[in-house]
């Protein structure tokens, strides 16, 4: 968590070959910038990494709630991916590249409720509960009574959601489970500083591509190419300035509605939603989520979880941006080899966006190694020591 707090080095963002079928040299020359060449910041469709997408509607008490997946490939286990909070699916798309071209398996990345493209009923409850049965509900919805071989991989949030779905049993033919950069002790330890974390971001932005570059040059995300698909699903259109025509009669409103208030307050009020209201003009761009209002559930997320994650009796893989994250239980854990462990440095806390080819081979080495999937295009294992 507090790794989102480190500043970037910018001259590390990772480089990729073109995918196929997405320009070719045209795609290539926007990754390798020489001197003097201006960096692109423009949106990337979430179609240049996923094969299709899906809204997936789970019927419940209160009616029905539609997910958002993103899919890919059609053999093989079923890799379920679920994001860190604030993020959304698109934040694996590159990842999805890279793993598809190493090992034969299938691809669903959710949007978690409350993020992304995700509607539901309760979109305010975030609770560790709640989201893991909606993991359960989702698979169901998508695979019946015969669901594939499944495996769990969560980042941070995600992650901690991944370990209380498959220690309910919540997923059905699971066959392992992967966190990527979250341990309990460390995100206790950091959530104290969240706040003045999340009150140090902009609020708004003046369009998709200022957030691509905030996002790059403030570390959030160290790699241009997957900056430039996620960051699609972290933020929105402010409500009210879809067209010029219809800022301005918001604004007229504003205004009729104030003359009928007490002269006293009029102007202040009136001054008040005028200027939020030319905010929004000038940066039309806002965060799909307000995760600080999320705070309530965030010990729920993480307290307990080494042991949790300890206890599923499943196949494990724990990847981390650095070695200190290690909390006591998982330091134990570790030792008696209870989980396989790779760290995986010069990464910020978005491992899988920043260094998605070095993730991808991890994961493919895991499934290749307990014989969940089969090799492709040449893919070599190469097992860590750890």
């Amino acid at each position: 968590m507090s790794a989102l707090e480190k500043s970037m080095h910018l001259g590390r963002l990772p480089t990729r070959p073109p995918l196929p079928g997405s320009g070719g040299s045209q795609s290539g020359a926007k990754m390798r910038m020489g001197p003097g060449r201006k960096r692109d910041f423009s949106p990337v469709p979430w179609s240049q990494y996923f094969e299709s997408m899906e809204d997936v509607e789970v019927e419940n008490e209160t009616g029905k709630d539609t997910f958002r997946v993103y899919k890919s490939g059609s053999e093989g286990p079923v890799l379920l991916l679920l994001h860190g909070g604030g993020h959304s699916a698109l934040s694996w798309a590159v990842f999805t590249a890279a793993i598809i071209s190493r090992v034969q398996c299938r691809i669903v990345a959710v949007d978690l409720r409350g993020h992304g493209e995700t509607k539901v009923k309760n979109f305010e409850d975030l609770s560790a509960e709640t989201m893991a049965k909606d993991i359960g509900n989702v698979v169901e919805a998508m695979y019946g009574d015969l669901p594939p071989p499944i495996m769990l991989i969560g980042h941070s949030m995600g992650g901690a959601i991944a370990v209380h779905a498959a220690a309910s049993n919540l997923v059905p033919n699971l066959l392992g489970l992967c966190m990527i950069d979250v341990v309990e002790g460390t995100a206790m330890d950091a959530l104290n500083s969240m706040q003045n974390f999340l009150r140090g971001r902009p609020k708004t932005f003046k369009s998709l591509e200022n957030a691509i570059e905030w996002s790059v040059k403030s570390g959030q995300i160290r790699n241009l190419e997957s900056a430039r698909v996620s960051m699609v699903g972290q933020v929105k259109q402010c409500e009210g300035i879809a067209s010029p025509e219809g800022s301005k009669s918001i604004v007229e409103g504003i205004i009729e509605e104030e003359e009928e208030d007490e002269e006293g307050s009029e102007s202040v009020n009136k001054r008040k939603k005028e200027d939020d209201m030319e905010t929004k003009k000038d940066h039309p761009y806002t965060w799909r989520i307000e995760l600080a209002k999320t705070e309530k559930y965030w010990d729920g997320w993480f307290r307990g979880l080494s042991n949790l994650f300890l206890s599923c009796p499943i196949p494990k893989l724990l990847l981390l941006a650095g070695v200190d994250r290690l909390d006591k239980d998982l330091t134990i854990g570790q030792m008696q080899g209870k989980f396989q462990m790779q760290v995986l440095p010069q990464c910020g806390h978005a491992v899988h966006e920043d260094a998605p080819d070095k993730v991808a081979e991890a994961v493919a080495t895991f499934l290749i190694r307990h014989r969940f999937a089969e090799p492709i295009g040449g893919f070599q294992c190469v097992f860590p020591g750890c």
